[in-house]
Formats: C-alpha cells, sequence, structure tokens
C-alpha cells in the first residue's frame, strides 16, 4: 500500500486504522467521478420513473400502500438498497483483488500497519461512503416531497448502518476467499431476491402468510423497515430496536471474524 503524495499525506498522529482509511480516500479522489451517476443521477431517475411513474398508476388503481402514497412507501426503501449493494460493491472484488491480484493488503501488512487496520481501514471506508451517498439519497427523497419527518434526517446513519452490516461480513468472505466465483452466486442468490422480495415494492402484507416469516428474516427487510421509519415519523420504538439489533449483531459478528480472517490470510 503505497503513500499518498505528499500534499494529500494525512495529519501526524493518526492512528494505524486511520490512515489506512485516508489511503481509501485518496484513491477514490482520482476516482471518483465514474461513481456520480450512480449516486446522483440514477437515484433521481429510478424515483421519477417508479416512485412518480409507477405510483401513479398505484394510487389510481388501489389508492395507498401501507397507509402510505407509493412513492413514500418506495422511495426510503431505495435508500436501504442503494446501501446493500454499495457494501457489497466495495467488500469482494476490491478486497479479493487487493489480497490475491494486486497484492496491496500484503504491502499494506509489511508496514507498521496491522492486518487489522487494514480491516478496519476498509469498512471505515464502506461506511464514509454509505454515509456520502445516503445524505445525497436523503436529499433526492426530500426533492420528491418524501420525507415527512425531522428523524428522516437519520436516514444517512440507516444507511451506513445498513452497509456496515453487509460489508463486515463480506469482506471476512472475501479475505477468505480463493476466487471470485462464489461473489456471482451470492448476487444471484441473495442480493437480488433481497432487493425484490424485502417488502421494498409492496408491504409484507402482500406476501402468501407462509412466505411472510422468510420476507422478515432477510437482513436488506430491517434496513428496510428502518428507512421507512425514519422518513415516515411513524413505527414503534420496539420494532426500531429490532431492526437496529439485527443489524448492528451483522455487523459486529463480521468485524469480529475480519479481523482474524484478515490476519490469517495477510500474515499467518
Amino acid at each position: 500500500m503505497s503513500g499518498p503524495p505528499a500534499h494529500l499525506a494525512p495529519v501526524g498522529g493518526w492512528s494505524r486504522w486511520q490512515r489506512s482509511w485516508w489511503y481509501h480516500a485518496v484513491v477514490y479522489a482520482q476516482t471518483w467521478r465514474g461513481s456520480v451517476v450512480g449516486a446522483v443521477v440514477l437515484p433521481f431517475l429510478f424515483l421519477l420513473a417508479m416512485g412518480v411513474g409507477v405510483g401513479h398508476l398505484v394510487a389510481h388503481h388501489h389508492g395507498k400502500v401501507g397507509g402510505q402514497s407509493y412513492l413514500d412507501f418506495l422511495a426510503p426503501s431505495l435508500l436501504a438498497t442503494t446501501a446493500m449493494q454499495l457494501g457489497s460493491d466495495e467488500s469482494l472484488w476490491p478486497v479479493l483483488g487487493a489480497i490475491k491480484w494486486v497484492r496491496t493488503y500484503h504491502a499494506a501488512a509489511a508496514t507498521p500497519l496491522e492486518p487489522e487496520d487494514v480491516f478496519v481501514g476498509k469498512l471505515s471506508w464502506v461506511l464514509t461512503r454509505a454515509l456520502a451517498t445516503s445524505i445525497i439519497y436523503t436529499a433526492v427523497i426530500g426533492i420528491f416531497g418524501a420525507l415527512h419527518s425531522w428523524w428522516a434526517l437519520t436516514l444517512p446513519l440507516v444507511g451506513g448502518l445498513v452497509a456496515v452490516a453487509f460489508a463486515a461480513p463480506l469482506i471476512t468472505w472475501a479475505a477468505r476467499a480463493q476466487s471470485d466465483g462464489p461473489f456471482v452466486t451470492y448476487y444471484r442468490f441473495a442480493t437480488v431476491p433481497m432487493f425484490l422480495f424485502s417488502a421494498t415494492f409492496y408491504p409484507v402484507s402482500a406476501y402468501p402468510a407462509a412466505l411472510r416469516p422468510l420476507v422478515q428474516i432477510a437482513p436488506l427487510y430491517h434496513g428496510v423497515a428502518l428507512a421507512r421509519a425514519a422518513a415516515s415519523g411513524h413505527a414503534q420504538l420496539g420494532a426500531i430496536a429490532a431492526h437496529v439489533s439485527v443489524l448492528a449483531a451483522m455487523g459486529a459478528v463480521g468485524v469480529v471474524l475480519g479481523r482474524r480472517a484478515m490476519r490469517r490470510r495477510l500474515v499467518d
């Protein structure tokens, strides 16, 4: 992990994991233009097409969805799905590539940085990107008039929590992986089904009774429920605590296992 240019060097006194985080920030500073469309333009177009376009048809034929307009119902859930996608995209191929192909992380482990610093720095960078993207997404949702509570200010935190909940275990997986073949399977049979069937586009009540428990145990469902509650301001404290607990537990387990996995891969 080569050092940043002199004019981008971190302030003295930073901890090791912060220097690892800074490496990712410097790299992103050179490549951020490629993510602008995905972070700004696509959310606007998707809400315009689905929230307004499809929402008009839903309102015309069925009225409200879960007591909300379809735009109000859909918009916060897309923030959660975007956070899941970002957490996955930043954690699979980039981590495996930095370990197996480019060996950037091996170079980092040869410096005073510990493998745990590499892991924490990467996860912290995923959180940083998720917070920034969620702030933009929250602003877009606000432009469409789909925010109805001051609790909507917590939406970036929801996005960050969702991203970390997915990223921590996935970084762990990537740190152990020998090839990227299983990653495609994950996207096909985990990411896409969760995107479609985590009460993102229609409420849990629309599913057959036998399938509802499967929907409600999906990690993304908890993120969608949190985002919806924050945007509307209507939620029970017990339900909020349960959703946060599930996502926080995923992230915590991923951190514990990921630190060990990174050390085994880079040193042991």
